[in-house]
């Protein structure tokens, strides 16, 4: 069985000197502790992905989407279940001053220069969507491809 079951949202503070991008640590009590990540959560029942993407974007940060944009989707395998998801993945502008109040899953969060986000990144995907986030949205926006990207 193949679902999209969970949504990973990179933040981003488009700022004039350079992007700025959330980074945040896994509390030592949660699954994979130490590491760092994006914004990751699970789609609830009858949830649309984006709607998922902008709940999870509150509950984990605080924060609230000026714009947010369909990336890409990565497929992984969770033993436990015997089922290969589905990761949507969206970037989340979000306005100034981009203040992170963290819930209990976190244990630090850092707004790091997109080369310094994708070193501190544990899985590669994460560097790979990155990549393709800076590839898509360099401008500020997806340009020719607005209308199929952004979402809101």
């Amino acid at each position: 069985m193949i679902e999209a079951g969970v949504v990973d949202v990179y933040v981003v503070r488009p700022l004039d000197e350079g992007w700025r991008v959330l980074v945040m640590q896994r509390s030592a009590d949660t699954r994979c502790p130490g590491a760092w990540e994006t914004v990751h959560g699970r789609i609830e029942a009858g949830e649309r992905p984006e709607a998922a993407a902008l709940r999870e974007l509150r509950e984990e940060t605080g924060l609230d989407a000026e714009r947010l944009y369909s990336i890409t989707v990565h497929p992984f395998y969770l033993h436990q279940w015997g089922s290969v998801q589905l990761a949507v993945v969206f970037c989340a502008f979000v306005r100034e001053p981009g203040a992170v109040t963290l819930g209990p899953e976190h244990a630090l969060a850092e707004w790091l220069s997109v080369p310094a986000a994708a070193r501190r990144f544990a899985w590669p995907r994460e560097r790979e969507a990155l990549g393709h986030i800076t590839h898509l949205l360099a401008g500020g926006d997806a340009g020719a491809v607005e209308d199929v990207l952004r979402v809101r």
